[in-house]
């Protein structure tokens, strides 16, 4: 179902009402299409710098999880752009082409929070195993919720249970990215204290790293403050409207 589901207008008793609550969608798609420029430039900027010590993001991987006695996770390349990610399941630390064999500040940013992830596996980090453990049902979730709640409303209306379920659904999709938000943050984090200690960026480059991984995280506080209005969205109409029924 199309992120932004419902119509602007509506009929109301003198004719065209204007759907107020559409509003909410539309600050959430904005915020969204803002957090994704300021990641994109952030990331163009400063992978033109190049680090002191010369190490590509493989490399700087490589030596950031072999520090932390982490030697059963593997670092690989993977297609396409930013789409660098930690894999639990296969142990292994994904960096895209951007990343893999570049020098920059930026990339070894990135490989070194992805690195944080894998220290947050092998320690056991809490969030990160709540996050894991509620996937399939997230998934499963997002699929179905926009579908359950069309199919409630033509079968039984406003007052349908399948629309309530399709609605809780939805929750359990904002759930996780709350939960995302401790994991990414503390990730960061890792990365910028480790690069700093283990010496693989000095001086300005730990501070051009920060900021990389600063707007990045911004991605993620976007699209949970977009599915929270979203959310918003739907127990005000459907809410209401029930009540009104």
């Amino acid at each position: 179902m199309p992120y932004g589901y419902g119509y602007g207008y509506g009929m109301g008793y003198g004719g065209m009402y204007f759907d107020w609550t559409y509003l909410l969608v539309l600050v959430g798609m904005v915020l969204s299409m803002w957090a994704s420029a300021r990641v994109n430039g952030t990331f163009k900027k400063y992978s033109s710098v190049r680090s002191m010590t010369g190490m590509t993001g493989a490399e700087a991987a490589k030596r950031l999880l072999n520090s932390q006695g982490i030697y059963d996770v593997t670092v690989q390349h993977v297609a396409g752009s930013l789409t660098d990610h930690y894999d639990p399941r296969t142990k292994t630390v994904n960096l895209s082409d951007a990343v893999y064999a570049s020098a920059s500040v930026a990339a070894i940013g990135v490989a070194a929070h992805e690195c944080g992830h894998a220290m947050q596996d092998n320690e056991g980090y809490v969030p990160l195993r709540l996050r894991a453990a509620i996937v399939p049902v997230v998934n499963f979730g997002s699929m179905l919720s926009w579908p359950l709640i069309l199919i409630g409303l033509l079968i039984g209306g406003l007052g349908s249970p399948i629309v309530e379920i399709g609605i809780w659904m939805f929750v359990l999709v904002v759930l996780f990215q709350l939960i995302t938000l401790p994991v990414e943050f503390n990730a960061s984090a890792r990365a910028v204290r480790l690069l700093d200690s283990v010496g693989i960026l000095h001086g300005e480059e730990v501070s051009q790293t920060r900021k990389v991984l600063g707007s990045a995280a911004l991605t993620y506080v976007a699209a949970a403050a977009a599915s929270i209005l979203q959310l918003l969205r739907l127990l005000i109409l459907f809410g209401g409207r029930r009540r009104d029924n």
